[in-house]
């Protein structure tokens, strides 16, 4: 826990926080390595003990920079740092015994088998040996974020360029520094965020910032190398200022992900790196919303292993329960969402008319994988765009086909009718041999044509005579899936009971029991929003829980208040606040891990209040 850095804003691992000193620096930030021994600078390094030469000509020069900035700065503790290939215990040895008692903004040099340290920063050793070395620079990290507390800095030196800038901070780096950029700089270095130049092969500049547009390619190559460097220095840094004025606001969009997936084809190291990172699904997931009220953009490979995706897959599969109906529909995706007001949806739901009450349908979809009809509001299903071209990869074939089979090993149909065509039957056929089930398909050629139509209607009237759902059960069948999938399996049985009735045009479902309103469904996002009374029946469930002392707590609740969080909660989860002396329903600002581990920032938004 920190008394100095505090998170405002997450998206995933990345954040935008702020230093408290003198002058509050907002992060994701920039130091600069040439005034990084300067008091003057808001974060001071206090050398390395290879230079100060012993412990007490480093506690002098430590206290001679705490006089001097006061608790304006922070400061980097002397250290000794070893290249990663250094065994451990050689490395613990040369710094055995040393400590250093100090007050105010502090950095340590982190090391995980020397210990944790107490401290605002963590400096990763090494970082720039671990350059075009993706899994030991992202296996470093995360050895890093799982020994520090969530509200402290992490400071990676001498790797940062303006090609991987997005990528660094997507993965949780709050602090870079220009060591890199200033040192291609003097090796005639052009640096962009699409790549790195050397001078002698640019015709013309391709920016137009301050240190470009009073020169041009030819002058900057005629120049003394000690001017060109000068102007290259000044242009290098720009682009990495720029680069990371876009992120911020990436960040502050919810695009970050999207920007990272193009972003990161800059470089083979980058694209590993962010392969890596994805294949550690809980590393981003903890930390990533529930729900973005931005269109989610899936333009490349990585977006079938993004978050979003991931999650939204996983609960379908062990949180999702279907509604009893003996006959599983399959239907092709849309591009209008939610799916059901699309032209092609309408035609298919009137297709299978008053017959509907048998049928439980199944839309499939790329990236997303199969997304049932009670969730088709429910982010991301309805909140998606992708690039059509009517051929799908060998990769999403098997990711949607993947999680067909899943779904019906789980789940069993007395028959299943597969209205689709192309790639979509492809994968049907696949999961049909693979499992040895029979499907009927009614959709060959135009899925939507009178034809195609005529035979889904046919097969539905043939096999329509098992268990049916009035328009009501299915009404609260879509508000308990829902339930189910934010609040964990049961949780719809609890908010949506047998006596209560649905009020409300679609999509602004409500629940009531009485004149008792319990939940409201949330088209935005496709979650729901539940009241005092929702929360006091949910209160026995257990989850999404975060407890509280006697206290009662008034528009957000702070950290430091919570006591408790249910590890399952995540940034925009609606959440059950329990104390002694008060009952509150909010949504979650930060992951349940870190409400608990976390000494600064708002944990929940309250919307309602009640005292005990």
């Amino acid at each position: 826990m920190t008394r100095y850095f505090e998170v405002q804003q997450r998206d995933g691992a990345a954040r935008i926080g702020k230093l408290l000193l003198g002058k509050t620096i907002q992060t994701p930030f920039i130091v600069d390595s040439r005034t990084l021994g300067s008091p003057e600078s808001p974060i001071v390094d206090a050398g390395s003990l290879w230079k100060l030469g012993s412990t007490e000509a480093a506690r002098e020069e430590l206290n001679k920079i705490r006089n001097a900035a006061g608790e304006n700065a922070l400061i980097i503790l002397p250290h000794q740092s070893f290249p990663p290939e250094v065994p451990d215990d050689i490395a613990n040895s040369a710094v055995k015994g040393l400590d250093f008692d100090i007050t105010g903004p502090t950095g340590t040099t982190y090391r995980h088998s020397q210990g944790i340290r107490k401290s605002d920063l963590y400096v990763m050793e090494g970082a720039g040996c671990f350059e075009n070395n993706a899994r030991r620079f992202f296996n470093m990290l995360l050895e890093m974020k799982r020994d520090v507390a969530p509200d402290t800095a992490i400071y990676t030196p001498n790797i940062c360029l303006p090609e991987n800038v997005a990528l660094l901070v997507y993965l949780g780096i709050d602090i870079l520094d220009n060591t890199k950029a200033i040192i291609a700089a003097h090796s005639d270095i052009y640096l962009t965020s699409a790549g790195r130049f050397h001078l002698d092969a640019l015709a013309e500049l391709p920016c137009r910032c301050v240190a470009c547009t009073g020169t041009t390619a030819d002058e900057l190559k005629s120049q003394d190398r000690r001017q060109r460097a000068k102007i290259l220095e000044m242009h290098n840094l720009n682009a990495q200022e720029s680069e990371l004025a876009l992120v911020r606001e990436k960040i502050r969009a919810g695009t970050l992900r999207e920007y990272v997936e193009g972003q990161c084809r800059t470089r083979p190291w980058l694209t590993a790196l962010l392969r890596l990172a994805d294949s550690e699904y809980n590393y981003a997931e903890e930390n990533n919303p529930i729900a973005r009220s931005n269109e989610m953009l899936a333009n490349s490979t990585e977006s079938l292993s993004r978050v979003e995706i991931v999650r939204f897959a996983t609960r379908v599969l062990e949180r999702y329960t279907p509604p009893e109906a003996d006959i599983l529909v399959l239907l092709p995706c849309s591009a209008k969402k939610p799916y059901s007001i699309s032209n092609s949806h309408w035609r298919f739901i009137n297709a299978i008319g008053s017959n509907r009450r048998y049928v439980h349908e199944v839309i499939i979809t790329s990236p997303i994988g199969i997304v049932p009809r009670e969730l088709e509001l429910t982010y991301p299903a309805a909140h998606y765009d992708t690039a059509v071209t009517g051929h799908w990869d060998a990769q999403e074939k098997e990711w949607v086909a993947g999680c067909l089979e899943k779904y019906l090993t789980k789940n069993q149909y007395r028959t299943i009718i597969a209205h689709v065509e192309d790639a979509y039957r492809e994968i049907c056929e696949t999961v049909s041999r693979r499992l040895g089930i029979e499907m009927i398909f009614t959709g060959s050629g135009n899925v939507s044509s009178h034809e195609a139509l005529r035979r889904l209607k046919e097969e539905v009237e043939k096999h329509s005579d098992g268990r049916s759902r009035n328009v009501e059960e299915r009404k609260k069948d879509m508000i308990r899936s829902i339930a189910d999938y934010q609040f964990g399996k049961g949780a719809g049985s609890v908010l949506v009971p047998a006596d209560s009735v649905v009020k409300g045009p679609y999509p602004k479902y409500q629940i009531f029991v009485g004149k008792k309103q319990l939940v409201t469904l949330i088209p935005q996002y496709g979650t729901l929003a539940v009241t005092v009374e929702g929360t006091e029946l949910m209160v026995p469930f257990g989850n999404y829980q975060v407890k509280i002392d006697d206290f009662v707590p008034k528009g957000s609740l702070l950290a430091p208040g919570v006591l408790e969080a249910d590890p399952r909660i995540r940034p925009g989860d609606e959440v059950f606040i329990c104390g002694e002396k008060a009952l509150c329903v909010g949504r979650a600002v930060m992951s349940g891990m870190e409400m608990q581990r976390s000494g600064r920032g708002v944990a929940v938004d309250l919307r309602h209040v009640k005292k005990l």
